[in-house]
Order: C-alpha cells, then structure tokens, then sequence
C-alpha cells in the first residue's frame, strides 16, 4: 500500500538518513545479486532504483549477480537436463558455453540498460575481462565449476574510481583460456575482500538466518563470526544457509568490515539496511 508523505515528513525522512549518508559516501558497497529479486520484475526495477541512489549519493557500489533460473530455462529449451552434484551445477563444455552466454550476455547487459536507464552510469564485465576471476578445476566431477585462485581487482577500482557501477558476471577462466562457472557467492566475497568492502550485502530469498526455520519472528539480526560458527554446531545454520554462511566469514577473513544476509523480496530492502536504524536481515561482523 502506498504512503502519502507530506512534504516536511519527506524532509524529515532524508534528514534521518543524513548520518547514514555520511558514513558511506566514498567508501564501497557490494551487492550480491540473485534469486526471486531478480526473477520478479517489479523487484527488479527497485534493486536497480536503490543501487543508482546510493551511486548518486556517492557511495561506490559493486553490483555481482548470478542467474541461475536463466541458465536453466534455456538449457530447457535448448533440450539439455541441468544436472547438480552437492548443489553445485555440473557443467560439461556445452554448458559453460551456455552459462557464459546468458550471464555474461543477456542478464549482464540487461542490468546495465535498467541502471542506465534509471539514471546511473553503469559498465558490464564478465570475471574473464581483465582475467578479473583466475580460477582451476573445482572437482573432476562437476566439469567446468571453478575454483577462484585470484582476483584481478585493478579494472573494478578503474570504473568505480571514474564514476562507473560496475556489474560483475561470475564467469572466472584459467591461463589456458579455459572458462568455468563460478558460485556467485563465492564470487561476491571474493570480490568484496579483495576491495575491502565496507559492507557486503547478500541477497535471498529468505529473511536472514532464522533461530527456528519455520518461525520468521525468530530472525536473528547480528552475529560475530564465532557466534556463526557455533550456529553450525546447534543446526540453526544448516543446508544451503552453510555456503552462504561460509562466504560471509571469508569475506569478513579478507577484510570486509560487515557482511548482510538479507531478504531480497523486501522492496527496496538495500536502502532500509543501509540509510536506516532498522536493517534488514542478518549482519555478520569480525569478534
């Protein structure tokens, strides 16, 4: 439902905001992309609105996406079976092909026309531009999954330092020109370390980590790194949340200051964590 503000409640609001403002005007913000925030596209247009926002107040912000359900829609009607090993996608030649043709392509090349469109200057890269992603053989088993050795920082520093948001596909290659898919995740920490990313912000579709799965109110809004690690024991964290956890505590290890695991169905959930007291989801900081 909308809300009509006045004009002083709307002066109100953005002077509440100033301090927030302040804090990350300059400094870098990574966002991780994916799942029912870019699927649904009402969504998708105010992921796009929050990150040209904060792009104008000048924060540099890094924007990694994935695409999964684009991979697997048209291997569908290409006639190919996507086929997954420990939830990973096992991706023969073919595949990559494919992987690399609709992330590096379509969807990267479409987010870039929707921030350009609402008003930031965006450019596209693929992990294979400037060998950006160097990555090896994950495992035998999964074909061309890769395994990120480095990360070729200095052309995502050249486009933020010249006005630019960049928008990372995770598409990584070898020295022998080799390319493999890479887990966006994995990626987007990777990438934030090798920043030193004030904030990583990881997109789900859920609302962060839930003490009690079933139970939504049970949402657990700040942890420390060994306060996480001891969710493992217990089980709160558990299933597909594990990875995900995994990859806040290596980008927190690399040198982010403070990493999100939030809900991307939220509208305009970025803007909430970032320029509000309240958050949205759960933080994830060093001890």
């Amino acid at each position: 439902m909308d809300i009509a503000l006045s004009n002083a409640e709307r002066a109100e609001v953005l002077t509440q905001a100033l301090p927030y403002i302040k804090h990350y005007t300059g400094k870098v913000v990574v966002v991780k992309y994916g799942g029912n925030a870019m699927i649904n596209e009402q969504l998708k247009q105010q992921v796009m609105e929050d990150i040209v926002l904060l792009h104008l107040i000048g924060v540099k912000v890094v924007l990694v996406h994935g695409g999964g359900p684009e991979i697997s829609e048209l291997m569908n009607k290409l006639g190919k079976k996507a086929e997954f090993v420990d939830g990973l996608r096992v991706t023969d030649k073919e595949t990559v092909d494919i992987v690399q043709m609709v992330l590096a392509g379509k969807v990267n090349k479409t987010l870039v026309n929707l921030l350009e469109m609402k008003g930031g200057k965006a450019i596209g890269l693929s992990g294979m531009d400037g060998r950006l992603i160097e990555a090896e053989t994950k495992d035998p088993r999964l074909g061309y999954v890769g395994e990120i050795k480095k990360i070729h920082i200095k052309p995502v520093w050249d486009l933020l330092n010249n006005g630019y948001i960049p928008v990372i596909s995770t598409i990584g290659c070898d020295r022998e020109g080799n390319a493999y898919n890479i887990n966006g995740d994995t990626a987007a920490a990777h990438i934030a370390g090798a920043l030193g990313a004030q904030r990583l912000i990881m997109m789900t579709d859920i609302a962060g980590i839930l003490r009690d799965r079933n139970d939504p109110s049970s949402l657990i809004t700040g942890l420390t790194v060994s306060e996480a690690k001891a969710l493992y024991d217990t089980g709160v964290i558990s299933g597909g949340m594990i990875p995900k956890v995994d990859c806040c505590i290596r980008a927190i290890e690399q040198g982010v200051k403070n990493v999100v695991i939030m809900d991307g169905r939220v509208p305009h959930s970025i803007l909430m964590e970032l320029l509000t007291n309240e958050g949205a989801g759960t933080w994830i900081k060093g001890d």
